[in-house]
């Protein structure tokens, strides 16, 4: 057993006769008895008190602190008292990733993570509180796909802290805890008269938004950075070097999702298109920081903009002209006087994504060619996500050996045998 264990109540004296003895205390009956006491890796003191007849219980706690110690488990009591809210934001002080993933975090923090888990110390938690607020976090309503997301943020902040020696597990990943899971429901793409009638719907200014979207695969933050030079109508590619980002209230510049640079092949009825846009509505430049508020200014001469010659914002033009056109396509229905536009999180500018990528696997595009050219990382979530998507692997057998063997197999005039038992 490290350390030793005080007993507040007695004290030692030396009697008359030069003996130790133990007499009472001024501290005898009142508070906590036992004070067992260690000396930490650090080097400092560490103490904890134990109730009257409960010393050898102060001995099981110093044996169990030694024991950590000796496998190299030793977490500091007292480090554990700060709140989770508190290490939070520690953690997020000391993120290096991008600002707006580091913005979006604490959003996720402040309104789904703080109010219900927030105030409670780390070493405190128990996997029983993360179940609770697991079902508080359904209950909310918000999409399952989004319930993962926040539960994971919320599981590293508790894995950093068992890295920095604050708690002993994860609570998170207890075998009592699920994390949320996902919506079972297939992606369903759009057909094309959608995307027609969404595109109908839209001002003449920005419909061929519509036709990079469903005709190129880019994201709603890549057509909105897309500039005229990027474009290479004799070469037929669009090259994907940018896009406009929200940090905050504040639109930047930044690389694509991923930092993935590419090209992406230029359909001769989408460079029409641009060609025609670009016609009607010259480009402009448009100056942003990069990545941050306060990065450097980076200037591009953007395809789209808004009234006022600046870059487009996501949300407005997602509430007052995406939704319109949503609902003039009969997608959603009309909004009602003071109401909001009814959810529709599927049928967001990444509908246009998805459509592109039912076309590719309809027409026998490779998994991997279209993950190039959606700018997924990993082949293998672009097969995940449009797996249902895939032209029916009994359909290509069958239409395969037809075309090696032939429709019709006639007789050789030999023994009757077919062309496949030969």
């Amino acid at each position: 057993m490290a350390g030793h264990i005080q007993d507040r109540w007695y004290k030692s004296e030396t009697g008359p006769d030069g003996k130790t003895v133990r007499v009472k205390s001024d501290r005898y009956g009142t508070g906590l008895r036992y004070r067992a006491r260690y000396v930490a890796p650090d080097g400092s003191e560490r103490s904890r008190s134990f109730p009257d007849k409960q010393k050898r219980l102060a001995e099981s706690w110093l044996t169990q602190i030694a024991a950590d110690m000796t496998r190299g488990q030793y977490v500091d009591p007292s480090a554990g008292r700060v709140t989770f809210q508190q290490f939070a934001a520690q953690w997020l002080a000391s993120q290096t990733t991008d600002a707006a993933t580091i913005v979006a975090m604490e959003l996720r923090f402040r309104l789904h993570a703080f109010p219900h888990i927030g105030a409670r110390s780390l070493s405190a938690f128990q996997p029983g509180h993360i179940r609770a607020w697991a079902r508080a976090l359904k209950d909310s309503g918000i999409a399952s796909s989004y319930q993962r997301v926040i539960f994971a943020n919320v599981s590293a902040v508790f894995g950093a802290a068992v890295d920095d020696g604050i708690i002993a597990r994860n609570p998170c990943r207890a075998g009592s805890v699920r994390a949320p899971k996902l919506d079972s429901r297939k992606l369903k793409p759009w057909t094309r008269q959608r995307v027609l009638a969404v595109q109908e719907g839209m001002p003449r200014q920005y419909a061929t938004i519509v036709d990079i979207g469903a005709g190129c695969g880019l994201r709603q933050g890549e057509i909105f950075g897309l500039a005229v030079d990027e474009v290479d109508f004799l070469g037929g590619v669009v090259r994907v070097v940018r896009q406009v980002k929200m940090v905050g209230p504040h639109l930047v510049f930044a690389p694509p999702k991923g930092g993935k640079l590419r090209d992406v092949p230029l359909p001769n009825t989408v460079a029409q298109a641009l060609a025609a846009h670009i016609t009607h509505r010259p480009p402009v430049e448009v100056t942003l920081p990069w990545k941050t508020p306060d990065g450097p200014p980076v200037t591009a001469t953007l395809l789209f903009y808004s009234r006022e010659r600046k870059a487009l914002n996501r949300n407005y033009f997602n509430m007052y002209l995406w939704k319109p056109a949503l609902v003039s396509a009969g997608v959603i229905p009309e909004r009602q006087p003071g109401e909001r536009f009814k959810e529709s999180r599927e049928h967001g500018m990444h509908a246009l994504r998805h459509y592109y990528a039912s076309v590719l696997l309809d027409a026998g595009e490779n998994i991997k060619a279209l993950a190039e050219y959606l700018g997924h990382s990993d082949p293998g979530f672009t097969l995940r996500t449009y797996t249902h998507l895939m032209p029916n692997s009994q359909d290509r057998a069958r239409k395969a050996i037809d075309a090696a063997l032939g429709a019709d197999t006639e007789d050789d005039g030999d023994d009757g045998e077919s062309l496949v038992a030969a």
